[in-house]
């Protein structure tokens, strides 16, 4: 074999080469080409399969996430709801805490307009006693003077005048 056997190939090696080639194809198109064929197909399957399942994954998701946003969405109202509530409560409760110490203001206001008053009617009642009882020790003078004398009993009345202290 030479080198110019190698560039130019004989008929003969073309043939058998041919042959060989056919016998090869024939080889794999009676048992190779059904079952390559066969698992690209079930490959293209599954893949299809893969991007079906992907796709409704990316739906279930985007449900999911709109669900999640209407969930917030309604905590959030929630809250508000509750923050509100407890807004209107404390001034509730203050109105109301208010309204009780006002009330229980205006009681002791009275208590002690009560108490005043009463004291007063007791002064009163002291000062007309003693007034009473001033009176009665004057009375008493008077009588005894006027019976001695007129003018002694006049003068004797302007004196105790002078001495009475009134409170």
């Amino acid at each position: 074999m030479s080198g110019a056997d190698i560039v130019n190939p004989g008929i003969g090696l073309i043939i058998w080469m041919t042959i060989a080639f056919a016998v090869v194809w024939f080889l794999l198109a009676k048992f190779a080409w059904k079952p390559i064929l066969g698992a690209i197909k079930k490959r293209e399957e599954s893949i299809a399969d893969a991007l079906k399942s992907a796709e409704n994954a990316r739906k279930e998701m985007q449900s999911l996430q709109s669900e999640n946003e209407n969930i917030l969405k309604e905590a959030r109202a929630e809250r508000d709801g509750m923050l509100k509530e407890a807004r209107e409560l404390k001034t509730q409760m203050i109105e109301d805490a208010k309204a009780e110490a006002k009330v229980a203001a205006e009681k002791e206001n009275a208590r002690a307009k009560e108490a005043f008053e009463n004291q007063m009617n007791a002064a009163i009642t002291d000062l007309r006693n003693e007034v009473a009882s001033l009176s009665i020790s004057i009375a008493e003078k008077v009588l005894k003077s006027e019976l001695e004398d007129k003018k002694k009993q006049q003068a004797l009345v302007q004196e105790l005048l002078k001495d009475v202290k009134l409170n």
